[in-house]
This record gives C-alpha cells, structure tokens and sequence, in this order.
C-alpha cells in the first residue's frame, strides 16, 4: 500500500522518542494534540520498563503514563518533567491512547483503561492537565473514542469502535460507530458509521482515529483500518506481529455526523518510512490521534509510527475534502 499524494510527512519526523522523555520511557506513541490558550499541547502515551534487548531476553515492558507536552508550533516539544496521569486501582490495571477535544473552552479526553473486566473507553475533563476529571467510562468491550469538538443538534457527538468478539465468531472484525450523549456521561442512539467491508484495504478491523475537523463541507475524520496477513512472521520485538495499521480518510455529514457524504477508498497514509515500518515496537503501524485545521487551511495530522514514536504529517484540507468526494459516500 501507498500513501496519498496529498499528504506530506513533515522532515522533522519522528517528532517525539523515548529520548526526549526526562523520564523512564521505552515507546512514545498514539498522542492527543490540540490546540488550548495559545500553545499546541499533546498528551501522549508513555510504556516504559523495557527496551527491544531485554524484551527478547522475556524483560517485558512494566508499566503504561501518559505525557505531557507543549509547542509554540506544533513541531518542536517540550516535554514535561513529570507524567500527567496514570490510573491504576484494584480493578483498573492502566490507561493509555489519549484523545484531545476542546469543547466550551475545556479540554475532554477521551482514553481507554485495561481493567480486570475488559477494556473500557473512558471520558475526562481537565483545565490544568494535571488533574483529571472522570465523566464517563463505558461498559467493556469498547475503545478508540473520540469526541467531536460541539454539540450537533444539541447532543454531545463521538465515534467509538466496540470489540465484539463473540459477536463476530471469536475473531477480530470490529467497526466504527456513532453515539451520542445530552451530558457526556449516557451515551446512546448508536448508529454504525463504516464497517470493515467499506474500506478495501481492511479485512479486520477499522475504528476512529483524530478527533473530527469541522469544515463547510462536512466533518472530516481520519480512522485507522487494520490488514490481516498470517503469512506475517516476526515483525517488530515480539516474536510474532501479523497486522497493518494504515490511516484512511472521510467526511461525514454536518447534521448527521455518521453519515459517510465521501470517504477515499484508498489509505491516506500508509507505513513506509523506517520509523513506521522498521526498527519498531510493532512495525507496519500508522495511528492517527490528533488532527488541527489551521488558518491558512493546512491540516495537521499526528500519528503514532510502529508503536514507537509520535509522527507528523499536513496536507491542504481543500486536497484532502476533495480526496473524500472523490471516492463517493457510503
């Protein structure tokens, strides 16, 4: 697979590794960025613990925060002295893969936790990014949350992507889906947004990725979508790592957010670069967590790179509209 034309990988990439962390850190990856009082921040996750010598020596990685940066410009970090957060308890083993959402002026982040009863998509609020409230946590199997940056016809928006396991025969083929909540917390009239079957390049899962832009013509969203090939040997540090994770691109509907009004067929970014697809945690991976739409109309789209680093990449939001229309709607 190739990535779009359209989409230009910034020469700075990786933006973020383990070396710029001032704290024990092994893999930086899957953030949430936004843009809040002036400066770009991001929250990214941080697994530390390990590196790739003594994970094949059975040292496994110990432990999953999340960081804290700040930028001037989207490009360069400052990353902060300390983690942000972490959530552990008798029931909550971590919480990882952060997303970023300003809405009324407050930052909303959505995250998952692996708990001792599955893995559940959780919702918190902070002004300071230092503390953390908790809104909502949904039931398990559920994940990928995002939230949309207003309310659509007087609800609260996001996309999430369940894991019905049982469902599905006992095997991976999980969608992306649309619900909506009156106060962040009671979420319902779910709604399927695209399957696996929609999207050509995926035969295993596909699910949000960045929080939604706004734009004139309709939400724009990227997502992640996931290729199965057990003809995939040992492909990273574990000894056995079968998946690809590309990067796709829609837009949906303005008043009715889970309508697909144009969605290109083919990936918007796919693993190529060493960082992506070599020398990585879980290589042939490309995550997207953040997306800004900037005055002069340049998007931003960050992403994790093999689990290992936190990436950049920008197109024209007029190219990557276009892309979408040009493929057609669901």
């Amino acid at each position: 697979m190739k990535s779009s034309p359209v989409i230009q990988r910034h020469p700075a990439n990786p933006l973020l590794t383990y070396k710029d962390v001032p704290y024990d850190c092994a893999l930086v990856f899957n953030a949430g960025v936004c843009k809040y009082e002036g400066k770009y921040v991001m929250v990214f996750r941080n697994d530390y613990g390990s590196d790739q010598e003594r994970w094949e020596k059975g040292e496994r990685l110990t432990g999953t925060n999340l960081g804290l940066a700040f930028s001037d410009d989207g490009v360069k970090w400052e990353v902060q002295p300390e983690p942000c957060w972490s959530w552990k308890d008798d029931d909550i083993r971590r919480a990882y893969d952060p997303r970023l959402t300003v809405i009324d002026g407050q930052v909303h982040m959505c995250f998952a936790v692996d708990s001792n009863h599955g893995v559940r998509g959780g919702i918190a609020r902070t002004d300071d990014f230092q503390n953390f409230e908790v809104l909502s946590l949904s039931a398990p199997d559920n994940r990928n949350m995002v939230l949309f940056p207003e309310k659509v016809n007087g609800k609260y928006c996001r996309f999430e992507r369940p894991m019905p396991v049982y469902g599905r025969g006992g095997r991976d083929r999980f969608d992306m889906w649309y619900s909506d909540s009156p106060d962040l917390a009671y979420w319902g009239n779910n709604q399927l947004v695209i399957g696996v079957e929609n999207f050509p390049p995926a035969n295993d899962k596909v699910g949000p990725g960045a929080p939604p832009v706004k734009t004139e013509k309709g939400w724009l969203n990227t997502f992640h979508s996931v290729d199965l090939d057990t003809e995939r040997g040992k492909n990273g540090w574990e000894n056995k790592w079968q998946k690809r994770y590309c990067s796709g691109i829609m837009l949906t509907d303005l008043n009715e957010p889970w309508k697909v009004i144009g969605m290109s067929r083919e990936p918007l970014l796919a693993p190529e670069t060493d960082y992506e697809a070599a020398n990585g945690f879980r290589n042939d991976v490309i995550f997207p967590g953040g997306m800004i739409l900037e005055d002069s109309g340049e998007v931003k789209m960050y992403y994790g790179g093999a689990d290992t680093v936190e990436c950049l990449a920008t197109a024209h939001v007029d190219d990557l509209i276009k892309l979408c229309l040009e493929g057609g709607p669901l």
